[in-house]
């Protein structure tokens, strides 16, 4: 514990919550500021997603992750761009027809899920590596798709985090190191806590820290009520940390976040009575191989 933590804020996040709780930023102005925001917290990476600006449903039209990678970019704030790759992953069947994808699916080709990044090429991008049932329908990210898209990342020279929801999504994570398909100094990012995945629990955390490789940067979160006792369990278990308002809307029981930076702020808070720190951008840069562009 002797490293400072980096800490990730996931700022707006791929479901449909924007209709709901209005702090959740929409527009790419809005996504921007709230990176800028985070930073300013003292979170050192930002994990993004982009929105329609018109409806606020989650999107993945290049044109918009342009437009806050460049916001940002011009700004006079530093902080480490994490642009997902996630979305175009959600398939909910028909329960009457065979072989039918339903209302709410989003599937899209592994290449259309990692344009931006080839476009982009931001510092780090986030990878899910497997499936998860998820609410009425699953998460559908099987190797032949993963592949595909760690190529991508591969040739545009970016730093993959790879998302782990369950423990299966870890030995293929091991397999794809060992095999050449992911980079090896990719970073661990423990999801805990989402229905029907791995739970937001010490034992997990110090399960999977015990399967990674020891010199492994890994990281872990929880969502909802598990957002802030999961800051506390990884830093203590020597991991990174994540909160936002993809993950929780709420900075205590009952009471709604108002923006990301209260989230950053009060994880921030947590590290340093527990005896850590935050690291900066240039702190995290360090630890992660990175050069900034």
């Amino acid at each position: 514990m002797s490293t400072a933590t980096i800490l990730t804020c996931a700022v707006t996040g791929g479901d449909d919550t924007a209709s709901k709780f209005p702090q959740v930023p929409v527009t790419p102005r809005q996504i921007a500021d709230a990176i800028i925001e985070s930073a300013n917290a003292g979170a050192a990476i930002a994990h993004v997603h982009v929105r329609n600006p018109e409806t606020g449903k989650p999107s993945l039209e290049l044109a918009y992750y342009t437009e806050v990678v460049e916001l940002v970019r011009a700004s006079s704030v530093d902080v480490i761009l994490n642009l997902t790759t996630g979305p175009g992953a959600r398939f909910i069947p028909s329960v009457e027809k065979d072989n039918t994808v339903g209302e709410g699916s989003n599937l899209r080709t592994p290449a259309e899920r990692v344009q931006h990044i080839v476009a982009l090429k931001p510092e780090i991008c986030s990878l899910d590596m497997g499936s998860l049932n998820f609410g009425k329908g699953a998460l559908i990210n099987v190797p032949a798709q993963i592949e595909v898209i760690a190529a991508g990342i591969r040739e545009a020279g970016v730093l993959p985090e790879l998302e782990i929801f369950e423990p299966g999504h870890l030995a293929l994570a091991l397999k794809m190191i060992k095999d050449g398909t992911v980079r090896p100094d990719s970073i661990f990012q423990f999801a805990l806590g989402i229905p029907w995945g791995a739970p937001a629990t010490p034992e997990m955390v110090s399960y999977f820290k015990s399967a990674v490789p020891h010199d492994a940067v890994w990281a872990a979160f929880g969502v909802g009520r598990t957002e802030f006792p999961m800051v506390a369990q990884s830093f203590l278990l020597g991991g990174h940390v994540r909160v936002g308002l993809e993950d929780n809307l709420y900075i205590e029981k009952g009471v709604q976040a108002t923006s990301n930076g209260q989230l950053v702020e009060k994880a921030v808070g947590i590290v340093r009575v527990l005896g850590g720190d935050v690291a900066s951008p240039a702190q995290a840069r360090e630890m992660l191989g990175l050069t900034k562009p």
